[in-house]
């Protein structure tokens, strides 16, 4: 009786074992975000310094384009700023004892020239008042001689601006204009021709080149496309019954051939739509299953390098 009993239950336990949930490890596949960089200027490729497979560190030159004619504007936006810099300097500075005297020459000669005309004027007067010359003549010594007194005048008014400095203030305004933008050319020229060397903006493997070097490349193009060390990512599937066992922030362990021991990463994303098990990852038991995305960031490691995009993965939490 007892042999019979155990008979029936042999059975039962057997399928019961067959269908108690085993820690079956989700399948996933390693993402890269790329960063593809480019110039905001178009030029000739001159130099690629960074191959297609090669490492490059954060701000070492990617790719350089012709800058001849960038660097003939900087020298020529340099050249109108100190050009306007000093003439600014000019009418902020005193002005020269060369040049008032200059002018108090310019004032005694204008004199001299007043008194002679003055003089000729009260000879033609007299002769007009004799009758011996014609109004026409008279006319012409008093335009002679108010002539005189205007650039006496006009002397004596700019000799008092020099030594006063008086009247300048609307040029020197103008002048600080003038070298603001003269400074602002400057600055965007350089920013142009700095434009033209690429730097790298992370620390990443170079993964494509698009250009060969000679050809023209488009402003916005971009040259090279760079993985950085820190934009991998692992994306997994969760079967629906499972993923109220996964939070965001548990860490978990991720497996791929090639890796000496597991890889230890952090769960920062989960879908909130449901969604069919992607082609790349079916199979026979979970084809035909709902599923959610979820995304990992691996913690920094030196096997982390070895997640290359595409990579198949086994993820697995974390015990412990």
């Amino acid at each position: 009786m007892r042999l019979s009993t155990c008979c029936r239950l042999l059975p039962i336990l057997v399928l019961a074992a067959c269908d108690a949930p085993a820690d079956v490890p989700w399948q996933g596949y390693i993402e890269g975000e790329y960063v593809y960089v480019a110039a905001p200027v178009a030029g000739y490729l001159q130099q690629l310094g960074a191959p297609r497979g090669s490492r490059v560190g954060m701000g070492q030159p990617v790719f350089q384009l012709e800058a001849d004619l960038e660097k003939a504007a900087v020298t020529e936006a340099q050249a109108r700023e100190q050009a306007a810099a000093g003439r600014l300097d000019n009418l902020k500075s005193p002005r020269r004892e060369q040049e008032i005297a200059g002018l108090q020459a310019q004032l005694q000669a204008a004199s001299v020239a007043l008194k002679l005309s003055e003089t000729r004027l009260k000879q033609q007067q007299q002769l007009a008042d004799g009758g011996f010359i014609s109004s026409t003549a008279l006319d012409e010594a008093r335009t002679a001689r108010d002539r005189d007194l205007a650039q006496v005048t006009n002397m004596r008014a700019q000799l008092a601006a020099y030594r006063l400095a008086i009247g300048r203030s609307d040029e020197v305004r103008a002048a600080e204009a003038e070298t603001a933008a003269a400074n602002a050319v400057t600055t965007q020229r350089q920013w142009q021709m700095g434009r033209k060397t690429a730097l790298a903006p992370a620390t990443g493997e170079i993964t494509e080149t698009y250009f060969q070097v000679g050809e023209w490349v488009p402003a916005g193009q971009p040259v090279v496309s760079l993985l950085p060390d820190d934009r991998r990512k692992i994306r997994f599937y969760v079967p629906e019954p499972q993923l109220a066992t996964v939070q965001p922030g548990m860490s978990i362990r991720v497996r791929c051939d090639g890796c000496k021991e597991p890889i230890q990463a952090v769960v920062r994303f989960i879908a909130a739509q449901p969604e069919f098990t992607p082609p790349v990852i079916y199979s026979r038991d979970s084809r035909a299953k709902l599923v959610f995305r979820v995304e990992a960031e691996p913690r920094p490691s030196g096997q982390a390098k070895l997640l290359r995009p595409g990579l198949p993965v086994e993820i697995e939490r974390a015990r412990g």
